[in-house]
């Protein structure tokens, strides 16, 4: 005979067997006294009770190891004989291998007997039958068994046949109040060692075993809490048993060694897994409970690939990206141990509370996944560029240093790809020049950064952050025209007739050197102070208003309307600095400039068309509705609403001109941003390419293709600005005084007394309620009463003009 140690518990293994090493600290027989059928309570203190038998009561010295093991086994047998009690008649029936369902069928299934059923996937429940509840299901009043052990609440419930899952012989007449008690005592005393030593005896017999006779096996008993001991040490295993057969009485065979290895692996590893998880929920939370300025930085997320991926799962699970089931499952789990639902917006504020989002975190420019930094091969090509470029159009530029150029824009502006000039000529014509920024004296079409630009379609402009088409500092430093300096340009010439229409053009590679950088503001201030020294201004402003009223002879249609921009300092923290600006598009300024770049794109379409070059020329056509019928319409924001509703979308053609119904022009090419418009880019390719008298780099249909990919990158894109932009209006309104008032024209009505208005002061259209006797084009005060940015709601309320 051999002896092995485990868990404090002697194990007996038959002479035949390979010897195993005795390596446990204490050697003792665990006695299971019987959990009565009639539950003697002053027995209940030694239920489950593990006697100690000290080796010390044998003379080591005057036995062999054998001996020594045969008066164990005696002590053993003789432990087992004190401890059996015949099993009951209902053990009896369910040892001779009667099926649950047969039980249960036959009404068998009686008041008091003690039974395990299926609550739910996560919930195995012990109760005591009460009652049948009509021909197949029972009453029963049940306690928490597999997830909780503390005491709880009886609850009765009616349970199908197919719920019960064990049937726990010998207990008769038992009481719902005694569950508890004995389902802490069988949990107090399961040891899973135990199946190993019953593993290592079955496996070397190649026997397999019932639930009760592992009881006897293990425990020397087929009681009712020995053999529910038995029932749930095999119900819970993962590894040394597998279920031969599983209807009514079970029964159980050891797996092999080999497997029995292989499971041991996969259970450590899991374990580990589990503990590994447990330790990353341990960290949210204390994550969450940090002040803002004490959360972990973004970066340290990044740190362990195992904190990474459970990370980064749970981020696109919050941003709809999920790339496979693993990744929504380990989302699911990290929801469920934090408490939270499992949607992805409990996803998103639980990345905001542990800081790896900011508060104000952009979800559409995650979820679009577009572009924002440079790859080091672009960047380091970007600067290569800078370094070494040669002007190959040097020698074929005409010298416009001479000129007072004007850049007009906005005062952030991180490009700046046009300029302008004008000076009144002899006659009293006007000649103007649109001089616009020469990126392809640097770029060639074709290499890795026009590609990377093709890729991008367009710079992003944010509330928060400029992403732009080309890396930062080749379009700052090496394309953008910059006040004072020498700049490469296109320079395109036109000479007005009085009546605002195109005398002569003229497309040319130039030099400029920009006067003045001005805002819109700065602008508009000069224009109004009339200063003689800058007549070139009033030239420009005297040409604006005669190509706006040409063009509106011609068909154009007004929709100049209210912009609004806003500018967001340090978006990363909770409270960043919000700057709004409010633009009225009808502004002298804007005009100015607005149709400055309308008459450079007619004189692109004009230069394409008589030069048979491929361009991507754009259209609109005109509305069925004649511009007429909104006449009765106020001017300004009112009417350039209801026309906007009304227009068709847009077309393009890569061969000839198309009329643009709503600018009012013959032909029209977007020429005038190559530094954040690919296609406009591509114009000037094209057009660079004709002065330079080389071939055409793109044909129509190639220059088709990379419209088509271009505009819909372009169309998310603006998507992106707009919800970006909407976003920070919302929260700029959620950050003002309670109660303020805010003047709203009204647009439209949309029903009944709900109109679309906008909010003159902040620039954004909403919806609200007004009164009896408001009219279209009518002024009302509104308040503000919700503003949520993350969930785009703005409530409007009218109140009463004070």
């Amino acid at each position: 005979m051999a002896v092995r140690a485990m868990n404090s518990c002697v194990i007996f293994r038959s002479a035949a067997t390979p010897p195993l090493a005795v390596s446990r600290r204490c050697c003792c027989v665990r006695q299971l006294t019987a959990f009565s059928r009639h539950r003697n309570r002053s027995n209940s203190h030694s239920f489950l009770r593990c006697v100690p038998y000290p080796l010390s009561h044998v003379t080591v010295r005057n036995y062999s190891v054998q001996n020594l093991v045969e008066m164990v086994m005696e002590e053993l047998a003789s432990i087992h004989k004190r401890g059996r009690v015949r099993a009951t008649s209902e053990l009896e029936s369910v040892s001779t291998g009667e099926l649950l369902e047969d039980k249960l069928k036959k009404g068998t299934l009686q008041k008091g007997l003690l039974l395990e059923f299926k609550k739910d996937s996560e919930r195995l429940l012990l109760a005591v039958a009460l009652k049948p509840d009509g021909k197949k299901n029972w009453m029963v009043s049940d306690q928490f068994i597999l997830l909780v052990f503390d005491d709880q609440n009886g609850i009765t419930t009616s349970i199908k046949p197919q719920q019960v899952t064990f049937i726990v012989p010998g207990a008769e007449n038992f009481e719902p109040t005694e569950i508890s008690e004995f389902v802490q005592k069988a949990h107090d005393n399961l040891d899973p060692a135990l199946l190993e030593f019953a593993w290592n005896e079955l496996l070397e017999k190649n026997e397999s075993v019932t639930v009760q006779e592992l009881a006897e096996m293990i425990f020397g008993s087929a009681e009712p809490l020995e053999t529910y001991c038995a029932h749930l040490l095999l119900s819970r295993d993962e590894v040394y048993f597998a279920v031969l057969e599983s209807k009514g009485l079970s029964v159980y065979g050891p797996r092999t060694a080999n497997q029995v290895d292989e499971l041991l692996r996969r259970k450590l590893a899991k374990e580990a897994s589990e503990k590994e998880f447990e330790e990353l929920i341990q960290f949210l939370r204390s994550a969450k409970q940090m002040p803002h300025y004490d959360k972990p930085p973004r970066s340290s997320w990044k740190a362990e690939e195992k904190t990474w991926h459970k990370i980064e799962s749970l981020e696109a699970f919050a941003i709809d990206s999920c790339k496979n089931d693993d990744q929504k499952k380990t989302a699911g789990m990290i929801l469920k141990a934090m408490g939270q639902a499992k949607t992805s917006s409990a996803a998103v504020n639980l990345l905001i509370d542990i800081g790896y989002f900011p508060v104000h975190v952009n979800l559409d420019l995650l979820k679009l996944n577009l572009p924002t930094d440079h790859r080091d091969e672009i960047i380091s090509a970007a600067e290569s560029l800078l370094s070494t470029s040669i002007d190959l159009d040097e020698a074929d530029r005409i010298d416009l240093t001479s000129l007072k150029v004007y850049a007009i824009d906005v005062d952030e502006a991180d490009e700046l790809d046009d300029a302008l000039s004008a000076t009144r000529l002899q006659d009293g014509r006007i000649k103007l020049w649109i001089h616009i920024a020469d990126p392809t004296s640097l770029v060639q079409p074709g290499s890795i950064i026009d590609k990377d630009a093709r890729r991008r379609g367009t710079s992003v402009f944010l509330p928060t952050a400029t992403y732009p088409m080309f890396p930062e500092r080749l379009a700052m430093e090496g394309m953008s025209l910059q006040q004072g300096k020498l700049c490469n340009a296109v320079s395109v010439s036109v000479v007005l007739r009085s009546d605002g229409s195109i005398a002569e053009y003229s497309v040319e590679n130039s030099i400029i050197k920009p006067t003045y950088m001005l805002t819109y503001e700065s602008a508009t201030e000069l224009l109004h102070l009339n200063l003689e020294e800058e007549i070139e201004l009033k030239i420009l402003s005297e040409a604006a208003a005669l190509r706006l009223r040409w063009r509106r002879e011609q068909g154009a249609i007004d929709t100049a309307t209210i912009e609004t921009r806003i500018k967001v300092t340090n978006p990363d923290h909770p409270e960043p600095s919000i700057k709004l600006y409010v633009e009225n598009q009808a502004d002298a300024a804007m005009r100015l400039v607005s149709e400055m770049m309308i008459l450079c794109g007619e004189v692109i379409a004009t230069f394409g068309s008589h030069n048979n070059i491929p361009l991507p020329y754009r259209g609109q056509p005109q509305s069925n509705i004649d511009a007429s019928a909104f006449a009765h319409l106020p001017e300004g924001p009112v009417r350039s609403a209801a026309i906007v509703r009304t227009m068709r979308a847009a077309e393009m053609d890569f061969r000839n001109p198309i009329r643009h119904g709503v600018l009012g022009l013959p032909g029209y090419v977007q020429f005038t941003s190559p530094i954040r418009r690919y296609m406009d880019l591509a114009a000037h390719y094209q057009v660079k390419a004709f002065l330079c008298g080389e071939p055409l780099p793109l044909s129509a249909g190639e220059l088709e293709g990379i419209a088509s990919s271009v505009n819909m990158t372009t169309r998310v894109v603006r998507r992106l600005s707009s919800s970006s932009l909407r976003y920070w209006i919302l929260e700029y309104l959620r950050r003002q005084p309670k109660g303020k008032r805010y003047r709203a024209l009204v647009l439209r009505f949309i029903k009944d007394r709900i109109a679309a208005i906008l909010l003159t002061e902040i620039g954004i259209q909403a919806s609200s309620w007004v009164s009896i006797g408001v009219q279209i084009g009518d002024e009302v005060d509104v308040q503000v009463e919700e503003a949520h940015p993350r969930d785009d709601i703005l409530s409007l309320k009218e109140v009463e003009a004070v």
